[in-house]
């Protein structure tokens, strides 16, 4: 019964609060008081009977922290269902331990080839880029004018160097990930397969 319903209800049922203050000295009303919602207090019959409790008012910091800590568990319970579903997925697509470690190792495969075009594309670019240079600088030596074509062709092959630069160590970063956590990944998977096996 909520407390309205108890409130309501007081003249037929003789419900009553008590409360009791720091030094434990109990005080009864036939109304609810502030000082009893500060400190908490118990919902009593006309036999004397505590029906219920009621835990004190939670103050603004104490309900900004019970948010928190409820947003983090909410946030941690949604990673872990999460993980459960990732976990059920894994073992539908790859009923055996050799098919999921073929496919892990198609990853690493995959991310290698990335690396490996990506470091031939640059070798290309570079080599370009170099070739303007020398053009520019030739024309530098001889005493005669850059042309801005030539000028404006050499900064944006520069920018197409960068860019291949930074795409190779993103590769790289992900190619090297992969492989570190290949071996822990083929693990959980066994670790998966004994779960269901042993009907967890």
């Amino acid at each position: 019964m909520s407390a309205t319903a108890f409130q309501n209800d007081k003249n037929n049922s003789a419900y009553r609060y008590r409360w009791r203050d720091a030094s434990g000295q109990s005080y009864f009303s036939d109304s609810l008081t502030s000082d009893a919602l500060k400190v908490g207090y118990d919902v009593v019959n006309s036999q004397g009977m505590v029906v219920r409790h009621v835990d004190r008012q939670l103050t603004t910091d104490e309900r900004a922290a019970a948010k928190k800590v409820a947003d983090q568990q909410a946030a941690a319970k949604a990673v872990a269902d999460q993980q459960a579903r990732d976990d059920a997925q894994t073992l539908n697509a790859y009923p055996t331990e050799e098919a999921y470690t073929a496919a892990r190792q198609s990853q690493v495969d995959n991310f290698h080839q990335a690396v490996n075009t990506t470091q031939l594309n640059l070798q290309g670019q570079e080599k370009t880029l170099a070739d303007l240079l020398n053009r520019a600088g030739d024309l530098e030596r001889a005493k005669q004018p850059v042309p801005p074509y030539l000028t404006e062709r050499i900064g944006e092959q520069r920018n197409t160097v960068a860019g291949l630069r930074a795409t190779l160590q993103r590769q790289q970063a992900a190619e090297a990930s992969a492989k570190a956590g290949m071996a822990a990944d083929i693990q959980h998977y066994r670790q998966l397969k004994a779960a269901r096996a042993n009907g967890g």
